[in-house]
Formats: structure tokens, sequence, C-alpha cells
């Protein structure tokens, strides 16, 4: 009598999956402005992000629609610490282009892009050659963001960070309990709270998130940035508020100080 055969343990399974995704909203198709802002916007940020996956939407690149070169685009995303997964947006050319570099096709249903903005193309954080266009000058380009970051616990730093000096709170808010000095750099996926001077560099909702806020007892930062929307000491804090207690937030693309009484 024959034995029927045992059929061998599945050693992999198919499931679906539901996941939030930095994605990089390209405003321009030209490869050396997004080359610039890249550089611009992350190269003094190495930590913000740790070989995540992006979705590159080109939805809203101008220019040439076939000039985007996906694997010089793939190679500079991967400097910065991103992985290029999947395009969305294009034309039937752009996505064909696109699957010849071995990138899928994100779904447009794809959880809404929180934006982090870059600046745009003339006057600088869902993804960045970016989304919102912030008063500092610079080139379009391409950043990213993904929908709401996971909350994550707050970092407490109760010690003056000196120049050279960066904390970063990666999922959630930054409390800081002590002066952040020229040069120190603070990052938050969340808000930032400084219960001191704030005379460095002070990045909130580095990912994307446009709902992130800065605040300081003692407001006199070099740079400040929210959602990738920044503002430096080439455009100087209104008298209303520097060196004052102060929260800064978004509104829109446009940054409100305000305040604190």
């Amino acid at each position: 009598m024959a034995r029927s055969k045992e059929r061998a343990p599945a050693v992999f399974e198919l499931r679906s999956a539901s996941m939030t995704l930095v994605v990089v909203a390209l405003k321009t198709t030209d490869m050396a402005a997004i080359e610039r802002e890249l550089t611009t916007r992350f190269a003094d940020t190495p930590e913000m992000f740790n070989h995540d996956p992006v979705v590159i939407d080109i939805a809203q690149a101008e220019g040439d629609p076939l000039a985007l070169d996906y694997a010089r685009l793939g190679t500079l995303l991967r400097q910065f610490k991103m992985v290029a997964a999947a395009v969305r947006g294009g034309s039937p050319e752009q996505m064909a282009a696109a699957a010849e570099a071995g990138l899928g096709e994100a779904p447009e249903a794809l959880p809404p892009a929180t934006r982090a903005s870059a600046p745009a193309a003339a006057p600088g954080p869902q993804a960045q050659a970016v989304s919102a266009s912030p008063p500092a000058p610079a080139p379009v380009a391409a950043a990213p963001a993904p929908a709401q970051p996971a909350a994550g616990s707050t970092v407490i730093i109760d010690k003056p960070l000196r120049s050279g000096q960066q904390v970063y709170a990666r999922g959630g808010d930054l409390v800081v309990l002590a002066a952040v000095n020229f040069g120190a750099e603070v990052i938050a996926d969340g808000s930032i709270h400084v219960y001191a001077p704030l005379r460095g560099k002070a990045i909130a909702g580095a990912r994307g998130n446009n709902d992130a806020r800065i605040f300081s007892t003692c407001m006199e930062p070099e740079l400040i940035s929210i959602a990738g929307t920044y503002r430096t000491t080439d455009n100087p804090l209104p008298d209303s508020v520097i060196g004052k207690p102060a929260q800064i937030r978004l509104d829109g693309e446009r940054l409100v100080f305000e305040p604190l009484n």
C-alpha cells in the first residue's frame, strides 16, 4: 500500500501589510537640483534616517518627464540612508522606466503624507523637492516625510549642549533642561522643548510631522526647522520673540512665531 507523501513545511508565507513609509515628493526632474537640495538638507543630519524605505512621488515633478535617472536617484538617497522602494504618480512611460530600474509601483491609496518641505525653486523633514517652500533661499528640491511618525518615548537632556554636539529624539519629543549653545543641534520627530536659551539649531518634525512645535524660554536659534520649512539668522526672528519665551509652529507652509506670556 503506497504511503501518501508528507508535505514539507512551508518555508515562507505571503501576507498583506499596511505600513507607513517616507515619501520623497519631487517638485522637479532636474537631478542636479535634487542632489543639491538633498545635500543642503541632510548632510549635517546623518542620523535622520536609518536605511528607511521610501516611495518616490513624481506626480508634481516639473520638467522633462523622462529626465529622472532612477539609478542615480537611488544612489543619492542611499547616501542619506534612504532606500528607494517604489514610485508613484508618474506617466506610463515614467512608471515603465522605474520598473526597469527595479522599483515597484506604489498604490495611490497610501496613507496621506505630511509634507516635510524643502525650499522651492526660488525662494528649504509626506517625503521633500518637496512640498513646502520656506522663506530661506534654496533650490528646488527633493526631500522626505512619512505620514505621522509613530509615537516614541520622550528624550530628556539635563546638561548643556556644546558646539558640535547633536541629540536626536527618534519618533518622539525632545526636552532640554539646559542651554543649547551655538553650533549644537537638537532634532526630534516630534516637538522640541528647551527650558533654557536655544542658540543652536532646532529641527522639529524631522520626518514630516507638521504638528510639531519648538518651544524655548529664550528663543535665539541660529536655525529652526519644522517639517522641512526652515529659517536661519539670515532672516532674523521677529522682535516680539527673539531672546524671549516663545513657541514656533507651522501654519500651512508658513512658520508662525508666538511669544509665551
